[in-house]
């Protein structure tokens, strides 16, 4: 089984972000979910935004980096949205880690290397009208295209935290399809 550590998107570590967390301990995996908010959670992608502008987006990371630090090599890291740049970052630069999801978003390699490492392996998840996403959708294909070791996959709609039980965005049906795929990433990693 695998250990996982899962970073919450920028509304917060929503129920929804807790109970994704809670079905892969389900699984038989170990989950992590270091909430980076202070137990503060938000309505809106805006207000969550305003937050972590505050806080200090790069202060937050730094604490999100933080996190991985107590627990031993080999974990999957994995992302929602915001907390994907902090799961793709320790992903690319930490030794030892066995994988990484990232899920609403994801970054060009070069932000944290000049390759994605040999040996990671990685699933990107997304929906095919999120304005989010969108932007992201380049850097995802040419991650994928970069290595063998990358899935893509892509969902019709528009909404941005699709598998987000607790959030208007939900979309129970793409976000099943994403915790199977998610499970089989796991049991193979």
């Amino acid at each position: 089984m695998a250990e996982v550590l899962l970073y919450h998107h920028i509304q917060g570590l929503t129920d929804g972000v807790r109970a994704f967390a809670d079905d892969l301990r389900q699984a038989g995996h170990t989950v992590h979910t270091p909430d980076l908010f202070d137990g503060r959670t938000f309505a809106s992608i805006e207000e969550g935004f305003g937050f972590a502008r505050d806080k200090g987006l790069d202060t937050i990371r730094e604490r999100g980096a933080a996190a991985a630090d107590g627990h031993a090599p080999g974990l999957v890291y994995a992302g929602f949205s915001f907390g994907v740049t902090i799961a793709q970052r320790l992903a690319q630069t930490r030794p030892g880690a066995r994988g990484a999801l990232l899920m609403d978003s994801c970054l060009p390699v070069s932000e944290y290397g000049e390759a994605w490492p040999v040996g990671v392996p990685v699933q990107i998840h997304g929906k095919e009208g999120d304005e989010f996403f969108d932007e992201d959708l380049p850097a995802a294909r040419e991650l994928v295209g970069s290595t063998r070791a990358a899935e893509l996959f892509v969902y019709p709609g528009d909404q941005h935290l699709f598998a987000d039980s607790s959030l208007d965005a939900y979309d129970p049906e793409a976000s099943r399809l994403l915790l199977e795929r998610v499970r089989a990433f796991l049991a193979s990693v």
